[in-house]
């Protein structure tokens, strides 16, 4: 590339919602953008629980960085590598591909698992956050199966059918609720020796409900939907312990093969590089134009930034904050190039969803409540209408209208994700 030009020099890193719309709001603004990103793709986060209980495949959620950018043509680098560092004072963003200077960085870096410091349970309950998260907990889903289905020994045949899911946020209802229907449908007639039916599905959340972020109504009417799957629902419920057979809940420790994590989340850690406040989680203090306050050529969106709304309470951390927030961090970036103030952000809300299986979802839209089969398609328009590329719609309604009318999942393939988490204990 170039270093003679005399435009702006825009480093986006990350491009998943918050830092693909950041890049899009600069379409046609006389600045050069580099992309940093770990992976050559963008995934569609909240459908990723639909691969790792078999209804898509990867290439369904997923489109690469490169195709989706292809006609901005201020975009003049995208690179696959990680970002390590950050250096304010000389503008430089440090990776493991080598040093990237910057006039302007946005820091859409996302968030990972966080097991309150109890990192050795990762191992034996992977979160969902990834594509390689998605497909290690569908091979794990599977394998149990097909494991139950060999096995001579009663109890650990009831081990093996044995799923517990940790956090009763939307993607451990929508995982927990997905597996029910894997165990009572998909499943239901394809093994000789096992019923799949058998299965026991927990739920466990620490909260005296799940689903908080939704309406009381809303989230009794998800119980109701997920004991009609087959989930356990138990609130108020800690768990204390993981390891390789099961966990302790409560009280109570469940022999379980499979065990899941959907607690909760921590910032990326490249905020802890820069000498800027931090609140408990990792995330970055931003200001009202989303920009850092000792540092006004950084925005950070999404995940990775802490704003408080109208409310006093921070903006969660969901697709839609991190799409308006990159959108406005794009904006003012061309704001300040044209010599003009930023604008703060204000946030619209455009509701809650959540689905537990089929024809089971519920929906909070702007105070509208819906629960239900027309909640269900509800959600069901608005996640392929949000999908990148119209390739990716097309497939995934096909997809589920099969699945819709066949009870089948056609993704029920078990494959290696290339690495065994096991052997990351020391």
């Amino acid at each position: 590339m170039s270093t003679s030009t005399r435009q702006p020099r825009v480093v986006v890193v990350g491009a998943g919602f918050g830092g693909l719309r950041a890049i899009q709001a600069l379409k046609n603004a006389p600045v050069q953008i580099i992309v940093v990103d770990r992976r050559n793709h963008h995934t569609f986060q909240p459908l990723l629980y639909q691969v790792a209980t078999a209804s898509l495949s990867p290439a369904d959620i997923a489109k690469p960085i490169r195709s989706i950018l292809r006609g901005q043509d201020n975009v003049r680098a995208v690179l696959m590598t990680e970002a390590l560092s950050v250096d304010p004072t000389e503008q430089i963003l440090h990776t493991d591909a080598g040093p990237i200077p910057y006039d302007y960085l946005v820091l859409a870096t996302g968030a990972r698992h966080s097991y309150f410091g109890r990192d050795d349970w990762e191992p034996y309950a992977p979160g969902l956050k990834t594509l390689e998260d998605a497909l290690e907990i569908r091979r794990r889903v599977l394998s149990a199966f097909e494991e139950a289905e060999r096995t001579e020994d009663d109890t650990e045949r009831d081990r093996l059918l044995t799923f517990v899911v940790i956090g009763g946020g939307p993607t451990g209802v929508e995982l927990a609720g997905a597996l029910g229907e894997i165990s009572r449908y998909t499943l239901a007639r394809e093994f000789d020796r096992i019923d799949p039916t058998w299965a026991r599905i927990f739920l466990f959340e620490a909260a005296p409900r799940i689903l908080p972020s939704f309406p009381e109504s809303l989230a009794r009417k998800a119980t109701t939907y997920l004991n009609q799957v087959g989930v356990q629902v138990r609130t108020d419920t800690f768990v204390t312990e993981v390891d390789d057979a099961g966990v302790v809940a409560g009280d109570r420790r469940f022999e379980a093969a499979t065990v899941l994590w959907a607690a909760g989340v921590a910032a990326s850690g490249i905020g802890k590089t820069m000498d800027v406040e931090l609140d408990r989680a990792g995330r970055i203090l931003v200001q009202p134009d989303l920009s850092i306050a000792t540092y006004p050529n950084i925005f950070v969106v999404g995940d990775l930034a802490v704003l408080d709304g109208p409310d006093g309470k921070p903006y969660p951390g969901v697709a839609q904050v991190a799409m308006q927030q990159g959108r406005l961090a794009g904006a003012n970036i061309r704001r300040r190039t044209a010599g003009q103030p930023a604008q703060a952000f204000h946030y619209q809300d455009k509701g809650n969803l959540a689905t537990i299986g089929r024809n089971r979802a519920i929906a909070d839209i702007r105070g509208f409540r819906l629960a239900g089969f027309g909640a269900w398609l509800v959600w069901l328009w608005i996640h392929i209408f949000f999908l990148i590329g119209f390739q990716n719609r097309l497939r995934v309604a096909f997809q589920w209208a099969w699945s819709y009318f066949r009870f089948d999942r056609g993704a029920r393939l078990i494959t290696s994700t290339g690495y065994d988490r096991t052997k990351e204990i020391v």
